[in-house]
């Protein structure tokens, strides 16, 4: 008669076996860094308008493939490799006064966007956008939105001080101040200077007191 004793290791069963292998191959965090530095060597040299999926591998030492895997569109590629950098200069201010926070929020998108290669990839990425529906989705997902949901919460403290009524449109108040930034950005008709900044929160500010 068979030895019916649990064996030692306490399985009660056949022994398992060598686990199954993983389909497909790890990402590689080292590719993905290789990849997103290259294409923002290249977005800053050639814009967006002159970047290849190409160069973009060249550079990075990988094959086309690896950036396909990872980026179905040169778009997706380069939205990526902007939030790299845009996203940490972007903090929420919190000085206790909603003019100071506007304009701080204001003059920190400001120094993003001017003297770098950074507002010429982000307009590049916003005419790209018009192409590209999915592009278009994650630029609002991911840039638009989630920027502002960040700037809402300024807004709920200067309800919460009693600075503006809690009645508040909060989108019209982040377009008017966001707005007429980037239509100076996109048309280049005026400078985006710290005058300019001031003006813009002084006049909302007013407008939001005497609502």
């Amino acid at each position: 008669m068979a030895d019916a004793r649990i064996p030692a290791s306490g399985h009660v069963g056949p022994e398992p076996g060598p686990a199954a292998p993983r389909r497909g191959r790890p990402r590689s965090e080292e590719a993905d860094r290789a990849i997103l530095a290259a294409a923002s060597e290249v977005l800053a040299e050639r814009g967006l308008a002159g970047m290849s999926i190409e160069e973009v591998a060249a550079r990075a030492g990988v094959g086309k493939t690896t950036i396909y895997r990872r980026w179905p569109s040169r778009g997706t590629l380069a939205l990526d490799a902007f939030l790299a950098e845009f996203q940490g200069q972007q903090p929420l201010p919190d000085t206790g006064s909603l003019r100071e926070d506007l304009l701080a929020a204001l003059r920190a998108w400001m120094r993003s966007v001017t003297g770098t290669s950074t507002g010429s990839i982000l307009a590049g990425l916003i005419a790209e956008a018009q192409r590209d529906p999915g592009l278009a989705v994650s630029w609002r997902e991911r840039v638009v939105e989630r920027l502002r949901d960040q700037h809402k919460i300024m807004l709920d403290r200067a309800v919460a001080r009693g600075e503006i009524p809690a009645e508040t449109d909060y989108e019209v108040v982040l377009d008017l101040l966001f707005g007429a930034a980037y239509h100076r950005l996109l048309q280049g008709h005026q400078p985006l200077t710290d005058q300019f900044a001031r003006q813009v929160v002084s006049y909302l500010v007013a407008g939001l007191q005497h609502t």
